[in-house]
């Protein structure tokens, strides 16, 4: 028992009182995923182009997308995170090489100059039944996310990426804003059709309802946890509250402030939250209360005091969610050119651009940015790269379409079709994940099952840590374990999906 014991303090202390690493090196890694799936676009165009069909065997595709989708972020954030800059710029080589030869040899424009083929590519017309990009987005927060919060208890991932104590930006700070932000842009306010009629109280009782598996999941694993004695960093969220919690709580909270506050005045109430939270910091004694406890000791008396972290950091990412409601609206606007598109990562670019200046005004004359709190520059910061991590998934889909534009009949699983014309009303996401187009990928495969997957990669990463020594394991023992659970992850939803089996009846 003593053995134990002393084990679970080594590992709460590995995982403890860090500090997160620069927002310039988080910003050179944010493209990893994106440029991942464009590699992959470009790579099955290649295997198209080659044998004159698609990449059609299951078992086939499903080891190219692990391949080129999990295990470069895994190596990236272990051991070759020393290196992240020449890696990015390995991928980037590499991805303009593929569609140099790609142009060389399309099918479509053979004889056309280059300026005549971006004009046409500036024209085209894209199927808007749903933003492919969305989709990616959220898929890749949830693997990279089950990588992180496994990759964290080794001693290969950089304790510089992991999450900070107090005030500091981690990679894994990020991953738990991104999640918010993912589950806002895509909510049942944004994607009411225009005309529909709804009373105040509907969307309220639905995600009443639909909240609940959230808090099943963060009892579960408060019982669990406690009854395992499984090691915990109290000051992430407190003694009793979770990330599931949270969730439950933000989602609830919004559809009461939507209720108010129309979907395209979203952003309103998401400054008047973040800065009035600030304020209420800086004014009174809660940020003593939340860092310190009542008592200036970190005492952990009474339900708010053990759980203050989590139930004030409520206010942060409910200001978080309501912004991201706005991107939702803005992205449901009519467009369907790709010059309209190129357009929307403009807008992006810019907004960015203000947020970023905001964050260094705040953070110079306001607070660091701090997850424990959930502060003003922590929810800037949040939407600041959320947009940027989307812009690039953007990008990286419209690059694509001009691949499609080159090459006659390439299919490139998630990502946007080409059209002549379109009626179809746009959407972010299918709403009935039946109706998602059946391409058999690890993208879609994810999709269908998300709050599954999220869930099987923590029971994973509890099973793992109470078998493994993992902060003594070497570089070798590490990947091999690290790529078993993503790959038993992944190849679980792959499954689901061949079954056409979706775990979601709420």
């Amino acid at each position: 028992m003593r053995n134990m014991l002393q084990q679970q303090k080594v590992k709460r202390d590995f995982i403890s009182n860090l500090n997160g690493t620069t927002l310039l090196e988080i910003s050179i890694g944010l493209p990893l995923a994106p440029l991942c799936l464009l590699a992959r676009g470009l790579l099955l165009t290649l295997y198209f182009l080659h044998f004159k069909k698609p990449l059609r065997s299951r078992r086939g595709l499903f080891l190219f997308d692990f391949t080129v989708l999990v295990v470069p972020p895994v190596l990236s954030c272990t051991v070759l995170s020393p290196i992240l800059s020449w890696v990015m710029v390995s991928i980037v080589a590499f991805c303009a090489g593929l569609v140099s030869i790609i142009y060389r040899r399309r099918t479509n424009y053979a004889q056309v100059p280059l300026k005549q083929i971006l004009g046409e590519f500036s024209r085209t017309r894209l199927e808007t039944a749903y933003i492919p990009s969305v989709t990616a987005f959220r898929v890749f927060v949830n693997v990279l996310t089950s990588i992180s919060i496994l990759a964290v208890d080794f001693p290969q991932y950089p304790r510089r990426y992991a999450k900070t104590e107090t005030y500091g930006t981690g990679v894994m700070d990020f991953g738990v804003g991104s999640f918010v932000f993912g589950n806002a842009v895509v909510c049942p306010e944004v994607r009411l059709k225009p005309g529909t009629v709804r009373s105040k109280t509907f969307y309220l009782a639905k995600q009443l309802f639909s909240v609940w598996p959230l808090l099943v999941l963060g009892f579960g694993r408060l019982v669990s946890v406690k009854a395992v004695d499984y090691y915990e960093h109290v000051s992430e969220y407190g003694v009793h509250w979770n990330f599931f919690f949270t969730l439950a709580a933000v989602r609830t909270a919004a559809s009461l402030l939507l209720a108010l506050f129309l979907p395209h005045r979203a952003w309103v109430a998401a400054v008047a939250l973040a800065v009035a939270y600030e304020s209420l910091l800086e004014t009174l004694p809660l940020k003593a209360f939340i860092l310190h406890g009542s008592d200036g000791e970190d005492s952990r008396d009474g339900f708010l005091n053990a759980n203050r972290e989590g139930i004030f950091s409520v206010i942060g990412y409910l200001a978080i969610y309501m912004a991201s409601v706005q991107v939702g609206v803005y992205l449901l606007e009519a467009r369907s050119t790709v010059r309209e598109w190129f357009r929307v990562i403009r807008s992006f670019l810019v907004a960015v651009f203000l947020l970023f200046v905001c964050l260094h005004i705040t953070q110079t004359y306001v607070d660091a940015v701090s997850r424990r709190m959930a502060n003003l520059p922590f929810c800037i910061w949040m939407v600041a790269h959320g947009l940027s991590l989307f812009s690039c998934f953007l990008a990286a889909d419209l690059l694509l379409v001009f691949v499609k534009l080159l090459v006659e009949g390439v299919h490139i699983p998630c990502s946007w079709n080409l059209v002549q014309a379109t009626s179809k009303k746009q959407d972010l996401e299918p709403r009935d994940p039946k109706t998602i187009p059946q391409s058999e990928c690890m993208i879609s495969a994810v999709n269908k099952n998300q709050l599954l997957y999220f869930l099987l990669a923590n029971l994973l990463t509890g099973l793992v840590n109470m078998a493994v020594d993992t902060i003594h394991s070497n570089a070798l023992s590490a990947m091999f374990i690290l790529h078993l659970y993503m790959f038993t992850n992944c190849l679980i939803m792959s499954l689901l999906q061949a079954k056409n089996i979706i775990l979601k009846w709420w």
